[in-house]
């Protein structure tokens, strides 16, 4: 018994090292004057270097159970959490003088990251649906909370009320449709559930159970008719709440589709494939669609969001496990590419000024050429343009729906992609073709600018060289 207890701690070293950390930055920011509140972020950056570097020592090739079964770690689970610690520390680093600037640098933006962290932590290793579902709430009661975070504006308060009641309701479906699961097979453990379902005699309450879930999974990700918290909530948020939520969370909801449907479903692929395609498609079409009438960037991007759900949803409907190595995969560059586009909006932005209007982006070459060159790899890596890794993504994606059967499919989905195309070149347009409505030059600290840099030359290399990255996905998934 001992020596199981010391491996369970041994493998969920990272969880309680980052639920440890976020404790104590809690209370030593309790403590802190607002002259030396720079701790708390040094703390918080602290944390998740050292918890990248615990998971990357716990990294193998093998699958351990532990905890009675409702935790898993495995190689899938290593790399989403890497994902989640490198997209946290940039959006700390991004966030850091927005928050200065606008007068809400406190600790609780900070420590509400980390528990989110941890809840998307637990969701990423859940292998049982009580697990999963306490690492999904955890996750949402920080972003509720974050998303209210300036509390003197009357629109993020309008939004966390909107994200909190919509949240709440999803939660309830997704706990429901999880209970008639349990109704069926007798137990909470996903791998048991994927070997009773064929034994199941009552198809009807299955039936009904898998759409409750899918209805959960959906509205976490921001899928259409699911989406309709995302505009507000990103538009309402500050920018630097609006680009924590549009990029690590999303690993966490990527893995809770993959460890409810296909650790635990894929039994009846035949039934969720169907759900899927019309998510996918509403998506891709309302998503894309919606983007053109945009005014406003951040709104912009949502809806460029859900239409990006879209294709990440086309590689687990195929159902193999080339597309479920694809979806991971868009994933991750989707995550790299979310924070490189809000990243400029922040920088962008400076004290009295949200620029968050598409106006605000005329003649950008003639004040910053690096900021719009930057600019110009992220919006032409969103829309699809080799050799920047959204090309690599969405052919991916593409590829697993062709090889599953599905060529129309393939066919709507570049239909799509070329409509998306639009209001991203448009924005290019914008930068590079009209005349800048003020001169002043833009200014941003000098670790913001390598950061930046940084951020979207990785979209450039890893599209020249996507192979890698792709590989270690295909990797994952089929271990």
């Amino acid at each position: 018994m001992t020596a199981t207890l010391l491996t369970n701690l041994h493998l969920a070293t990272p969880e309680i090292f980052i639920l440890s950390m976020a404790s104590i930055i809690l209370v030593v920011d309790l403590f802190l004057t607002e002259n030396n509140r720079y701790i708390t972020y040094l703390l918080s950056q602290f944390t998740l270097v050292v918890a990248f570097l615990l998971t990357l020592n716990l990294f193998s090739g093998d699958t351990f159970y532990i905890f009675s079964q409702t935790f898993v770690s495995d190689p899938m689970s290593s790399i989403l959490k890497l994902g989640v610690y490198f997209a946290t520390f940039v959006t700390f680093l991004y966030s850091k003088d927005y928050l200065i600037q606008r007068n809400i640098f406190s600790g609780e933006y900070f420590v509400l990251g980390l528990f989110a962290v941890l809840g998307m932590m637990i969701m990423i290793s859940a292998s049982s649906f009580l697990t999963l579902y306490l690492g999904l709430e955890l996750l949402s009661l920080c972003l509720y909370a974050m998303v209210a975070l300036q509390r003197d504006s009357s629109v993020a308060s309008e939004s966390a009320m909107k994200y909190f009641v919509l949240g709440a309701i999803a939660s309830g479906m997704l706990l429901y449709g999880m209970s008639m699961l349990y109704g069926v097979t007798g137990s909470l453990d996903i791998q048991i559930v994927s070997q009773q379902l064929g034994a199941v005699t009552n198809k009807t309450i299955l039936a009904f159970g898998l759409v409750f879930i899918i209805v959960g999974v959906a509205f976490k990700l921001g899928a259409v008719p699911f989406h309709m918290w995302v505009p507000d909530v990103y538009q309402g948020s500050p920018t630097a709440v609006t680009i924590f939520i549009a990029t690590a969370p999303k690993i966490a909801a990527f893995a809770m589709l993959m460890r409810l449907l296909v650790g635990g479903l894929l039994e009846i692929h035949a039934q969720w494939q169907g759900i899927l395609i019309i998510l996918a498609v509403s998506s891709m079409a309302i998503g894309n669609i919606v983007a053109i009438a945009q005014t406003n960037i951040k709104r912009m991007l949502a809806y460029s969001t859900i239409s990006h759900i879209g294709f990440l949803m086309l590689g687990v409907l195929s159902g193999t496990a080339e597309g479920f190595a694809a979806s991971m995969f868009y994933t991750l560059t989707y995550v790299l590419m979310s924070m490189a586009s809000f990243g400029a909006v922040i920088i962008m932005s400076r004290k009295g000024f949200e620029a968050d209007k598409l106006d605000d982006y005329k003649g950008l070459n003639q004040r910053s050429p690096w900021l719009a060159l930057m600019m110009l790899f992220i919006m032409f890596s969103m829309a699809g343009v080799p050799p920047f890794v959204g090309f690599w993504a969405k052919l991916s994606v593409l590829k697993a729906v062709v090889s599953a059967d599905l060529l129309w499919l393939a066919i709507v989905a570049v239909v799509f992609s070329i409509i998306g195309a639009f209001y991203y070149l448009r924005i290019i347009k914008l930068m590079y073709f009209d005349k800048a409505e003020v001169s002043e030059p833009i200014e941003c600290a000098i670790d913001l600018r390598w950061v930046f840099s940084l951020n979207a030359g990785l979209i450039l290399l890893i599209g020249l060289m996507p192979e890698s990255l792709l590989a270690l996905c295909k990797q994952v998934v089929m271990s």
